[in-house]
């Protein structure tokens, strides 16, 4: 434990700002299922979820939670797994 208090200062805010990194990833990672879910039964909804998918990712990206480029791998892939489904019906 650090004994200088601008530093004990940052182990706080280190910790809050893992908490909230953290409820961003986990929410960017349920929202990237349910676009895949919605993907593979071709639901109706596809299209709303997807977008809402992508906006999520963009947000964590903006942020500084995930890197510029593993979002757009990240969009790239969801964008050719929809493109591929609709071609194969």
């Amino acid at each position: 434990m650090p004994n200088i208090k601008s530093q004990k200062d940052r182990v706080v805010q280190a910790k809050k700002e893992a908490e909230h990194n953290k409820a961003i990833k986990s929410n960017l990672k349920t929202v990237v299922k349910k676009a895949d879910a919605a993907i593979d039964s071709n639901a109706a909804d596809k299209d709303a979820v997807m977008k809402a998918a992508i906006s999520a990712i963009d947000s964590a990206k903006s942020k500084g939670v995930i890197h510029k480029n593993t979002a757009a791998r990240k969009i790239s892939r969801m964008a050719k797994r929809n493109n591929k489904a609709a071609a194969a019906e």
